[in-house]
Protein backbone atom coordinates (compact mmCIF):
# COMPACT_ATOMS: atom_id res chain seq x y z
CA UNK A 1 0.00 0.00 0.00
CA UNK A 2 1.32 3.45 -0.88
CA UNK A 3 0.07 6.37 1.33
CA UNK A 4 0.91 9.98 -0.07
CA UNK A 5 0.86 13.55 1.07
CA UNK A 6 1.31 16.21 -1.48
CA UNK A 7 2.46 19.57 0.26
CA UNK A 8 2.66 23.15 -1.45
CA UNK A 9 1.74 26.46 -1.60
CA UNK A 10 -1.73 27.02 -3.32
CA UNK A 11 -1.37 27.11 -6.97
CA UNK A 12 1.28 24.84 -7.32
CA UNK A 13 -0.76 22.17 -8.82
CA UNK A 14 -1.18 19.47 -5.82
CA UNK A 15 -4.90 19.45 -6.87
CA UNK A 16 -3.76 18.83 -10.60
CA UNK A 17 -1.24 16.01 -9.80
CA UNK A 18 -3.46 14.54 -6.94
CA UNK A 19 -6.20 14.28 -9.82
CA UNK A 20 -3.05 12.28 -11.82
CA UNK A 21 -2.22 10.15 -9.33
CA UNK A 22 -5.43 9.10 -8.54
CA UNK A 23 -6.67 8.03 -11.95
CA UNK A 24 -3.12 6.38 -12.38
CA UNK A 25 -2.89 4.25 -9.12
CA UNK A 26 -5.98 4.17 -8.09
CA UNK A 27 -5.83 5.64 -4.81
CA UNK A 28 -8.33 6.72 -2.04
CA UNK A 29 -8.59 10.81 -2.13
CA UNK A 30 -8.85 11.78 1.42
CA UNK A 31 -9.72 15.51 1.83
CA UNK A 32 -9.81 16.97 5.25
CA UNK A 33 -11.92 19.97 4.14
CA UNK A 34 -14.48 17.25 2.76
CA UNK A 35 -14.42 15.67 5.71
CA UNK A 36 -15.27 18.77 7.94
CA UNK A 37 -17.95 20.01 5.63
CA UNK A 38 -19.45 16.05 5.54
CA UNK A 39 -19.03 15.75 9.56
CA UNK A 40 -20.47 19.18 10.08
CA UNK A 41 -23.42 19.04 7.23
CA UNK A 42 -24.24 15.36 8.62
CA UNK A 43 -24.69 16.55 12.30
CA UNK A 44 -22.17 14.03 13.59
CA UNK A 45 -20.34 14.27 17.09
CA UNK A 46 -17.09 14.99 15.27
CA UNK A 47 -18.99 17.60 13.63
CA UNK A 48 -20.43 18.70 16.09
CA UNK A 49 -16.89 19.49 17.68
CA UNK A 50 -15.37 21.27 14.39
CA UNK A 51 -18.03 23.75 13.75
CA UNK A 52 -18.05 24.88 17.48
CA UNK A 53 -14.39 25.15 17.09
CA UNK A 54 -14.51 26.80 13.44
CA UNK A 55 -17.03 28.96 14.15
CA UNK A 56 -15.06 30.53 16.96
CA UNK A 57 -12.00 31.07 14.67
CA UNK A 58 -9.63 28.69 16.11
CA UNK A 59 -8.20 25.51 13.77
CA UNK A 60 -9.44 22.30 14.42
CA UNK A 61 -7.36 19.99 16.59
CA UNK A 62 -5.08 17.08 15.21
CA UNK A 63 -6.87 14.84 17.57
CA UNK A 64 -9.97 15.69 15.52
CA UNK A 65 -8.56 15.50 11.98
CA UNK A 66 -6.85 12.50 13.21
CA UNK A 67 -10.32 10.70 14.32
CA UNK A 68 -12.24 11.36 10.95
CA UNK A 69 -9.25 10.41 8.82
CA UNK A 70 -9.01 6.68 10.71
CA UNK A 71 -12.70 6.45 10.04
CA UNK A 72 -11.90 6.94 6.10
CA UNK A 73 -9.39 4.56 6.14
CA UNK A 74 -11.18 2.03 7.73
CA UNK A 75 -14.03 2.31 5.45
CA UNK A 76 -11.87 1.47 2.72
CA UNK A 77 -9.67 -1.97 4.06
CA UNK A 78 -9.14 -2.94 -0.29
CA UNK A 79 -7.70 0.34 -0.83
CA UNK A 80 -4.32 0.47 -3.01
CA UNK A 81 -3.17 3.80 -1.44
CA UNK A 82 -4.48 6.99 -0.01
CA UNK A 83 -3.82 10.60 -0.97
CA UNK A 84 -4.30 12.83 1.41
CA UNK A 85 -4.91 16.28 1.24
CA UNK A 86 -5.02 19.45 3.32
CA UNK A 87 -3.71 17.14 6.52
CA UNK A 88 -0.70 17.17 7.99
CA UNK A 89 -0.09 20.50 7.16
CA UNK A 90 3.05 22.03 9.19
CA UNK A 91 6.18 19.89 9.79
CA UNK A 92 5.66 18.41 12.83
CA UNK A 93 2.41 16.92 11.65
CA UNK A 94 3.32 13.92 9.68
CA UNK A 95 5.38 12.40 12.22
CA UNK A 96 3.02 13.10 14.90
CA UNK A 97 0.18 11.76 12.73
CA UNK A 98 2.43 8.71 12.02
CA UNK A 99 3.00 7.43 16.07
CA UNK A 100 -0.84 7.97 16.77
Amino acid sequence: MINLVLFGPPGAGKGTQSEKLIRKYGFVHISTGDLFRWHTKNDTPLGKQVKEIMNSGMLVPDEITIAMLKEELNKNPEAKGFLFDGFPAPYHKPKRWINS
